[in-house]
């Protein structure tokens, strides 16, 4: 029965949003991140870390319209390794300890990046090092996002653009 109850509760979920979950809600969002870098680092590019999660329907929403724009998408791939790390600030208050420990590392690591709200960008040079951290209700418009918007922000931050 509550597995029926938690299929019929992730249907309505994404029935209201009508957006692609995109948020591994199982794997080490740390070692993700170490992963990531690794990959810019060997590529030249940055990262951007999508801090958020499935229960953010803001954060669904960016995730699809960057998708969706194939110029937005095909610039994200020239210059970024670009990741959807997964977050809920109700980590923070668990009850069980390595939810708090993680909860805790991960918001030190990307400079308590959750005090702009949901989804946050976060830029991370080759090396790991934060650069910027991109509070998205600037980059909103209306119900969605502002393509000039979005497309000065990725311009701005890449590796050619902060001379890295």
């Amino acid at each position: 029965m509550a597995f029926v109850a938690l299929s019929l509760n992730a249907q309505s979920s994404k029935a209201q949003t009508g957006l692609k979950k995109v948020y591994d809600e199982n794997i080490n969002q740390l070692e993700q991140i170490d992963k990531a870098v690794a990959k810019a680092k060997k590529e030249g590019k940055f990262v951007i870390c999508q801090l958020g999660g499935n229960w953010c329907p803001w954060c669904l929403k960016f995730a699809d319209f960057i998708t969706k724009d194939a110029e937005i998408s095909k610039f994200i791939s020239d210059n970024y390794v670009y990741i959807h790390v997964n977050y809920n600030p109700r980590m923070a208050k668990s009850k069980d300890a390595s939810t708090v420990k993680m909860s805790e590392a991960l918001m030190k690591r990307l400079d308590n990046a959750g005090r702009f709200g949901y989804p946050v960008l976060v830029v991370l040079d080759g090396n790991g090092k934060v650069i910027h951290i991109q509070d998205s209700g600037y980059l909103e418009e209306g119900e969605g996002y502002n393509k000039k918007k979005v497309q000065s922000f990725l311009k701005n931050w890449t590796p050619k653009a902060v001379g890295k």
